[in-house]
């Protein structure tokens, strides 16, 4: 599959009786698009309504999101690199947001500690989750006909506030 993936510019997904269509650009890596699909499927289960790289109005686009009815976020994933003033303005403004961040084989603790610096003080009513996928995630959890099959017992997995 890690070939197969790797040559395809379009990949099409499947998780929990949905599908999803991913477009990899061309200065976009496969781990990050791979990053994104695990996060939609991992938590597609607790958020039915999730999609993938959709504008929400805000000057940030979440990689993977889930609205409320009103279009606000009530899930928001990044996958990959955050930088420091983002994750504090999300965090800020989102408060009642769950946030998940997914890493490519890279320790969680400099992640874990830019998330608490972002949520220190703002009273969120959400957690943090910090992802570590692993470098074989694709052969482990994405099967020859793009069935994904990830639970949180198969990553590196850390909750950061309520």
């Amino acid at each position: 599959m890690t070939s197969d993936l790797a040559l395809r510019r379009k990949w099409t997904l499947r998780a929990h009786g949905q599908q999803v269509v991913l477009i990899k650009k061309p200065l976009e890596s496969q781990e990050h698009v791979v990053m994104k699909a695990l996060l939609w499927a991992l938590y597609l289960p607790q958020y039915p309504g999730l999609t993938i790289e959709v504008a929400i109005g805000d000057r940030y686009k979440p990689d993977v999101v889930a609205l409320d009815s009103f279009g606000e976020p009530l899930f928001w994933a990044e996958a990959g690199q955050v930088g420091r003033d983002k994750l504090r303005s999300l965090a800020r403004r989102y408060r009642q947001t769950h946030f998940a961040i997914g890493r490519w084989a890279s320790s969680l603790e400099p992640l874990a500690d830019l998330a608490r610096e972002a949520m220190a003080g703002l009273g969120r009513s959400a957690p943090f989750d910090l992802i570590r996928f692993p470098a074989d995630s694709v052969e482990r959890f994405i099967d020859a006909d793009g069935r994904i099959t990830v639970g949180h017992d198969a990553v590196q997995w850390l909750r950061i506030g309520p």
